[in-house]
């Protein structure tokens, strides 16, 4: 079996709804600005999918209740475990074959000032071809919107791409960029040469979620993932 087959093999029997391979280099630029050397060691990123439930995003509208920020909760926190389990499955798989591999886990922060993890997953599945970064920064797919968790395994294994980064389709749609309550998102569209802080101020939910901690309420939101067009059913 091809090493690509296996991986999502692995991947897909224990839930993984999207697999991809991304090469990393035509991104180098980027990915050096706050990666550095990254690149020299693990060249391919495989990247992992897994859709949340409908009706765990549909109800975030009424995220006071406590009820519906609960369920949102929980889908995030089981979801980001199951990621990581299922990284390291692969990440064991590919160095039993000789190769290296950095599985980056899927909701940990590195960057304290920038608020952000050692490397994007979104970049990750985007230079995959599973998707755009959308106005709201996340990735956007056809088939699911925004509304997937991911994670990244990087490695040196002589992987084949799987696809080419997809065309932004967001259009004229800034439905993310108005719902957002701390007006985190200035609605520029993804450009690879431009810093996120640009697109995106994530100090202002880092804020808001301090916020509703000290108010007494869950520090939920995910509006942008709710309201995303794409994904709805």
């Amino acid at each position: 079996m091809a090493l690509y087959e296996k991986i999502k093999e692995i991947a897909e029997n224990d839930g993984v709804e999207f697999v991809g391979v991304a090469d990393l280099t035509p991104a180098r630029e980027f990915i050096q600005n706050y990666a550095q050397n990254m690149l020299d060691s693990y060249p391919k990123a495989i990247t992992l999918g897994i859709r949340l439930l409908d009706d765990v995003v549909n109800p975030l509208t009424l995220k006071e209740e406590k009820a519906v920020a609960v369920n949102y909760m929980h889908a995030y926190e089981i979801t980001n475990q199951r990621l990581d389990i299922i990284s390291y499955k692969i990440s064991n798989f590919l160095q039993k074959e000789g190769f290296r591999v950095l599985p980056i886990p899927a909701s940990k922060r590195c960057d304290d000032e920038r608020i952000a993890a050692l490397f994007s997953h979104k970049l990750a599945a985007h230079l995959a071809g599973i998707g755009w970064i959308g106005k709201s920064c996340l990735l956007i797919s056809p088939e699911a919107g925004p509304r997937v968790r991911w994670i990244t395994v990087l490695t040196d294994a002589p992987l084949e791409a799987t696809g080419t980064p997809l065309e932004d389709s967001c259009g004229d749609c800034n439905k993310c960029v108005d719902i957002c309550p701390v007006n985190a998102f200035s609605g520029r569209p993804f450009k690879a040469n431009e810093p996120r802080e640009s697109r995106y101020d994530a100090h202002k939910c880092e804020k808001y979620f301090e916020d509703l901690e000290k108010s007494g309420e869950m520090p939920v939101c995910g509006l942008c993932i709710h309201v995303c067009p794409h994904g709805q059913k």
